[in-house]
């Protein structure tokens, strides 16, 4: 783990020298929000396919209607029918989980290298780098401690959570656009239990608020990208899926 968490310290280092001419002292910063671009970029085809899984689960809910109406009396049937339906159409109901748990190292990755006071035997220098005042290892706790809400340092987590609440309303919005949409037959309810997911799931993408607020502010950055860039790319992607859209986690 520590040689794995130098090298990643080394990539965030030569990306903040790159781009360093255009941010000067938030270069680190910048750093950490083109590596997360780039964890996106090199998921997207999986994103991709994970659409194409959706639209496709979605193309069989006639079939889970039928299921439903046959089996909806007996839940452990109801759910193998459902899995035997997904078997022989080849469509996995698990597809559209892959890039968010993709992602879930290069997160874990941040969070450690700017929580550790050493890497490699040595000390981080990572955690003396800052955004505008606001230390990348520290926490909203310690911006608040140093010049509470409208000090400096408070003042970029303000900026983060507005990002947040914007691409969360956006996503909540949608969603539930996307579900009433799809009228009160969706495929969703096939399964017993998904109808009560359904309704949290617009909900989910305001609980990314709590993570900023807990973790390292360099993890933090890499959470407000990736979810901002989740929810421009299933925007897109799920277009003109409307069932699926609403039902794939946010990455």
């Amino acid at each position: 783990m520590s040689a794995l968490t130098s090298l990643f310290a080394s990539l965030v280092g030569r990306l903040a020298e790159v781009v360093h001419p255009l941010f000067h002292t938030s270069a680190t910063a910048a750093a950490i929000v083109l590596f997360t671009v780039l964890v996106r970029l090199a998921v997207h085809p999986l994103s991709r396919a994970a659409a194409r899984g959706q639209k496709e689960r979605a193309r069989l809910a006639p079939q889970m209607a039928e299921l439903r109406g046959k089996y909806g009396q007996d839940p452990e049937r109801l759910q193998r029918a459902v899995l035997e339906l997904h078997a022989k159409e080849k469509v996995s109901p698990l597809a559209g989980c892959l890039p968010g748990l993709l992602q879930l190292p290069a997160f874990f990755l941040m969070y450690h290298l700017f929580s550790s006071s050493r890497i490699g035997g040595e000390a981080n220098e990572l955690l003396g780098h800052s955004l505008l005042g606001a230390e990348l290892g520290g926490r909203w706790a310690d911006a608040l401690g140093e010049g509470g809400v409208s000090g400096s340092a408070g003042a970029v987590y303000l900026a983060l959570f507005g990002v947040v609440a914007v691409v969360a309303t956006f996503t909540y919005l949608r969603t539930r656009r996307q579900l009433a949409a799809a009228g009160p037959d969706r495929p969703e309810q096939a399964l017993p239990g998904m109808g009560a997911m359904a309704k949290l799931l617009p909900l989910m993408s305001f609980a990314t608020l709590i993570t900023v607020a807990v973790v390292p502010l360099a993890a933090a950055l890499y959470v407000v990208t990736s979810t901002t860039w989740s929810a421009v790319e299933r925007a897109f992607l799920y277009r003109d899926a409307p069932v699926a859209g609403a039902l794939t986690t946010a990455g």
